[in-house]
Order: C-alpha cells, then sequence, then structure tokens
C-alpha cells in the first residue's frame, strides 16, 4: 500500500467519523425534542369539545377502541396519539371498565391515571325509610344515567328475577345511598338493596331475644314494617315495638293504621275512615288478628333491631300526640282518655 493510499484512508475514516457523530447528535437532540414534545403533550389539558366529556367503558374492550371511543365522545386529540399513549404506558392492561367524566382540566396523564385506579363518575339513588316498593319503583325511573330494564314489567315479575318466588318484594329493598355508574341497569341496584336488606334481617334475626313470638325472619321483617310506619319519634321505636309484641301474645289485633292504608291500596284517598277500618283485606290488622302477610314498606335497621329487642313495657296503647311522639297507655280506659286529649282536644 501506497503512503497515499494509507492517507486517503485515513481521511476517509475521519469522514466517517465525523459522519457518525453527526447522526450521533442529531439522534440525542432528535430524541430529547420529541421527549420533550411528549412531556409537553403529556401534562397539558386535554382539548375537548365541551366543559365536560363523558364516557363508559366496557368490560373488554380494546385499547384502541379506548381511544377511538374518547375522540368520538368529544377528545380533540389524535385518536392514533392517544392509543400510542395508552399502549407505551405499561398500564394499558390495567384500564378498568366503568363510567369516567373528565373536564377541561385534565391532561392524557391524568386520564390515563384515572381510568387505571377506577376512579369512576358515580350517580346515587336514595330509598327513604317506610317507602313501598312503589315508591321504590319511582326512584328507580327519575335516578339520572340508570338504564331502565324494569319499568314494562308487574311488581311480581320483578319479585321472581329477584328470586322471590312468591312474587312478594315488599319490605325486602334496604333503605339506604346507592352509588352506581353510569350505564348501570335497575335490577343491578335493585339486588344490592335486597342482598344487603337480607343481611340485616338475617343477623338481627340471630339476635332476637327468645321472648320475641315470631315464628320466623320474614316475620321480623313484617313487623319492623309496621314499627317503621308506626314511629315518628325514633326514641319511641322500641315501645311501640313493645307494644306489638305484647299485643301478638295476648292475641290481640295489632289495630294499625298503616296496615290498613296499605291494603287499600289506590282506594286510599289520604283520608282514613271507620268504614275502612272496616272493611276487610289480608292487610287489616282490626279484622285480622296476628301478622299481615307482607311487609308494607321497608324497614330501616333500627326498626329491625327494635323488634328483634323491643323495650320491655306494659303498654298496649299508644296515639300520636300530633308532634311526632307517641303516648302510652296500659288499659283501655287511659288510652280513650289519651286519644280525647291528642286526637279529639278534648280534656
Amino acid at each position: 500500500m501506497t503512503e497515499q493510499d494509507s492517507g486517503s484512508r485515513r481521511s476517509l475514516w475521519r469522514f466517517v467519523k465525523r459522519l457518525l457523530w453527526a447522526v450521533i447528535g442529531l439522534t440525542v437532540v432528535a430524541t430529547a425534542t420529541l421527549g420533550g414534545l411528549a412531556y409537553v403533550w403529556l401534562n397539558a389539558p386535554l382539548v375537548l369539545r365541551s366543559e365536560h366529556v363523558e364516557l363508559s367503558i366496557e368490560p373488554g374492550t380494546s385499547v384502541r377502541a379506548i381511544a377511538q371511543a374518547w375522540v368520538a365522545a368529544g377528545v380533540e386529540e389524535p385518536e392514533e396519539l392517544l392509543y400510542q399513549w395508552f399502549r407505551w404506558s405499561g398500564q394499558s392492561r390495567s384500564i378498568r371498565a366503568g363510567s369516567y367524566e373528565i373536564d377541561e382540566r385534565t391532561t392524557p396523564r391524568e386520564l390515563l391515571a384515572r381510568m387505571v385506579r377506577g376512579d369512576q363518575t358515580l350517580q346515587t339513588v336514595r330509598f327513604i325509610e317506610g317507602w313501598t316498593f312503589r315508591q321504590v319503583r319511582a326512584a328507580l325511573l327519575r335516578a339520572p344515567h340508570l338504564r331502565p330494564t324494569l319499568q314494562d314489567m308487574s311488581d311480581e315479575q320483578i319479585a321472581t328475577l329477584l328470586g322471590f318466588q312468591d312474587g312478594h318484594v315488599e319490605g325486602w329493598i334496604f333503605p339506604d345511598t346507592y352509588a352506581y355508574s353510569r350505564g348501570v341497569s335497575d335490577l343491578t341496584v335493585l339486588r344490592r338493596a335486597v342482598a344487603t336488606m337480607q343481611r340485616h334481617v338475617e343477623t338481627t334475626w340471630q339476635d332476637r331475644r327468645e321472648d320475641v313470638p315470631l315464628r320466623s325472619a320474614y316475620e321480623l321483617l313484617v313487623l319492623a314494617s309496621i314499627v317503621e310506619k308506626e314511629t315518628g319519634l325514633p326514641s319511641d321505636r322500641g315501645r311501640i315495638a313493645g307494644v306489638f309484641v305484647n299485643r301478638l301474645k295476648m292475641g290481640m289485633p295489632l289495630q294499625s293504621d298503616p296496615t290498613v292504608i296499605y291494603g287499600l291500596g289506590s282506594e286510599f284517598d289520604g283520608n282514613l275512615r271507620k268504614i275502612d277500618l272496616q272493611t276487610d283485606t289480608p292487610w287489616n290488622t282490626y279484622t285480622r288478628r296476628g301478622l299481615p302477610p307482607t311487609p308494607i314498606a321497608m324497614p330501616g335497621l333500627q326498626a329491625l333491631r327494635a323488634v328483634a329487642r323491643p323495650d320491655p313495657t306494659p303498654a298496649l296503647y299508644f296515639v300520636a300526640r300530633g308532634d311526632g311522639s307517641s303516648e302510652f297507655s296500659n288499659t283501655l280506659i287511659e288510652h280513650n282518655r289519651a286519644v280525647n286529649q291528642y286526637q279529639r282536644g278534648s280534656p
């Protein structure tokens, strides 16, 4: 090899090295630039078509479909960009199904974190102590973003769906506030409420006093529903339960106005008359002794506990004083006097 050839090779090698360093430098600059752009995008608020964007993700939805769904719902970002972010984050398999809502402050990083945490937007529906199943159904129809599936069914059909083969669901809905994801069905909420009531009834039944004259947990539920409807002042609940327990032990009619009203159904116009008390129905505890065949409303936990462990009392009667509280009497003479005083305004 001549000296001229050797010099040429050295010059070529220096050129190649310079070119390699230039490529490496450009790559570093490009990588840094892309990394910087990615950092800015991940931490900048998403562009939305409106102030809030909502999306329900069903179980089994693919990562690409989730990205597509957010864009379709109102996120004005490139679908491919969202998809690649979800994918390359390493957390795409941790995204949870559910209902989500984002606002104009939400960044791509926060969006993914929210879906991974399952930080859903929840709605609520509240069932009140003493409500009937008719009122529960009305509340379900009013509940926001709850998917209606029961509106065309009868009470008996719903009871069957819930596992009550006798066709009666009255009383089995536990009064509470229930949170749910958007798009959840009304049947799903009802099933939770029923399971909660069943658990409380069974626990309370196991904790009952031995002298309580009830043959089953269902009878406890029935009597608790009456106590719930009769109680105006919470502190009276135990004594009211005690009065009804005393009457059951003696074979006296319970003579509860709310049971009569329940038996009248849609015929009740808000004014309970003497003829109503004399009109026999399965729920009329004036014309029939013992417990009615079903609950008349949904009792709360305190009503269940009051029936399982009623306050010891010799009272056989009580009457509303007009301020929410009740006047208790041991004898019919005392009771008539209390009725005259508090109901008729006579001394």
